[in-house]
């Protein structure tokens, strides 16, 4: 009875979870999505520690004090942890969790390789031939989970600050020699699971690919690799699943690792990069495309508050691009504020995303959606660019190399071929910027020198909350 209710708490977990994350597809839904795929897996945890039994031995889980501690531990600092962050932090929680799930997988895999190599040893009934298939799979759950941990936490470093770009000559040929190495001695641990030692052998060298592999990554490139990072999770989970024959954990591996990397696919297409360059870690970070100097002698002109709430008022449409300043200076609230106060005065707004502006896939979309930002106002990149012409004004809030033109029109630049809002076809561009430093690719931006173009300098909430005093005054 007590299994037959087990199978029935892993069905129901498995149908939330493709629910929740087909409901995560619409910002509108995806709340109520992530509560049911939460509860999906309350459910299926609940059902795993009060009805699971050993098939061979009839044994239930026994060691309440270490489950129970675990979870309360963990909930208590999840919680806290997403209460306390700033939305900004958001992508390095995302990285941080992600890692944590790449260590789980990778531990699993130690733990059930001692218990095997116990049992060879004892001289228990099981042989070689009928252990390989599962030896295969801790193999591949602990290179994956060591390459998803070591790269996350590299990516969480590199996206608060503290970890710097560094790379080499000859640092791909490393990364795919310590991968063969690897894979190959994970090869031979499967025809000869008793040399233990090669596990924790294997164990260093994926650690050591997943930091190398991470390092010479370009900030402006980092979506993409928080995506890649994700979908390797999900695949070290699902090997997890294969070894306890836990549907559930199998089924939210296999969503997470195959959404994930269709993810991928959808952001490597947006920076015109090929996934075969991410897989070997030669993408984005080579140090020509760091710039000197660059931004600081541009030749710009600025416009005044006054000014930009005039043009504002008066335009028939208005398209607000987006971007990391906004989130910076927790502008969203704001931003929404301007968008109503310019409705009502007959002007038609609307927002442009470009999927990889910010830190994170999404980043922009959850910003937005935080200051009740209606999801039909947002448009895609294709979209957008097919009504830049026909804007009045477009204001950008702190967006850079997704707007930059020498994606079209420099072939040396590092981001060149890289789809972007083409908002130069627009027939007034006001930029609002802290300074004029380059942006996280660390390329100068041909935009903020063409005639078009206005520079509105200043924290965006300031003068997001400064251009609404002045566009009621008009």
């Amino acid at each position: 009875m007590g299994l037959n209710l087990l199978i029935i708490c892993y069905l129901f977990g498995s149908v939330t979870f493709i629910l929740g994350l087909k409901m995560l597809s619409n910002p509108v839904s995806a709340r109520r999505g992530n509560l049911i795929a939460a509860t999906g897996m309350f459910v299926a945890i609940v059902g795993t520690i009060f009805l699971y039994r050993n098939t061979e031995t009839g044994e239930h889980l026994h060691n309440y004090t270490w489950i129970f501690g675990g979870l309360i531990i963990g909930a208590i600092i999840g919680t806290m942890a997403a209460r306390k962050v700033k939305m900004t932090a958001m992508p390095e929680m995302v990285s941080l969790f992600n890692g944590m799930g790449g260590a789980c997988a990778a531990l699993i895999s130690l733990v059930e390789f001692n218990h095997l190599s116990k049992e060879l040893l004892a001289g228990d009934t099981i042989t070689f031939e009928n252990i390989r298939t599962t030896v295969l799979i801790i193999v591949l759950g602990l290179i994956i989970g060591s390459v998803s941990f070591a790269g996350s936490m590299i990516a969480w470093g590199k996206l608060n600050g503290k970890v710097k770009d560094f790379s080499f000559p000859g640092q791909n040929i490393l990364n795919l020699l310590l991968l063969a190495v690897a894979l190959a001695l994970g090869a031979y641990l499967v025809m000869y699971p008793t040399h233990t030692f090669l596990l924790y052998v294997i164990l260093a060298l994926a650690l050591s690919y997943g930091v190398m592999f991470v390092m010479p990554i370009g900030g402006a490139d980092m979506p993409v690799v928080i995506s890649l990072l994700n979908s390797f999770t999900g695949v070290a989970a699902a090997c997890g699943g294969f070894l306890y024959d836990n549907k559930v954990m199998l089924t939210g591996g296999i969503l997470v690792g195959a959404a994930g990397t269709l993810l991928t696919i959808l952001m490597c297409k947006a920076m015109n990069r090929s996934l075969k360059n991410v897989l070997i870690g030669s993408f984005g970070g080579n140090a020509k495309n760091a710039a000197t100097g660059v931004g600081e002698h541009v030749a710009y002109k600025e416009i005044s508050l006054s000014d930009a709430a005039m043009v504002m008022s008066y335009a028939n449409k208005v398209m607000i691009v987006p971007g990391y300043g906004l989130a910076v200076a927790q502008a969203q609230h704001a931003c929404h504020e301007l968008e109503k106060l310019l409705i009502e005065k007959g002007v038609e707004v609307k927002y442009a995303i470009h999927p990889v502006a910010g830190r994170m896939p999404g980043h922009m979309n959850v910003l937005l959606a935080e200051a009740d930002v209606s999801y039909e106002k947002l448009e895609e990149m294709e979209q957008a660019n097919d009504e830049f012409k026909a804007t009045d004004v477009v204001l950008i809030l702190g967006a850079n190399d997704v707007v930059n033109p020498a994606a079209k029109n420099d072939p040396a630049s590092p981001i060149y071929g890289m789809p972007i809002l083409e908002v130069e076809l627009a027939k007034t561009v006001i930029v609002n910027k802290r300074s004029m430093k380059p942006g996280y690719a660390g390329i100068e931006n041909e935009l903020f020198s063409q005639p078009k173009t206005s520079m509105l300098f200043g924290d965006a909430k300031k003068v997001l909350q400064d251009l609404l005093i002045e566009i009621k005054k008009v």
